[in-house]
């Protein structure tokens, strides 16, 4: 029973999320979301190379899945970081952190 209400909670969360972001930019929150992926994700990481007890680092691109998941991950855990203790609601806050990387800035 609890995880069905803690579904019915994020689902809320979104929705207002999305009733913000279209009230603020009066842009399709959809188009606002995957902007926001787009924008976020690396390009490139990098991986540990080791041989004989030596390790480098060495550059590598990054799985477009990989950058979808990544992408979301940072998006919602900057919401919730910047929601802690602050008067500002999770959907406020998530909100805010969409409509900055969908535009490019921080």
């Amino acid at each position: 029973m609890g995880e069905i209400m803690a579904r019915k909670k994020t689902l809320n969360i979104v929705k207002n999320a999305f009733e913000i972001i279209y009230i603020l930019t009066n842009e399709n929150p959809l188009q606002v979301l995957a902007n926001a992926i787009i924008a976020s994700g690396a390009r490139e990481d990098s991986t540990r190379i080791g041989k004989g007890g030596t390790v480098r680092r060495h550059a590598v691109d990054v799985s477009p899945l990989r950058r979808v998941n990544q992408a979301i991950w940072l998006l919602c855990t900057g919401a919730r970081e910047s929601a802690f203790r602050n008067l500002k609601t999770i959907a406020e806050c998530l909100a805010d952190e969409l409509i900055n990387a969908s535009k490019g800035s921080s």
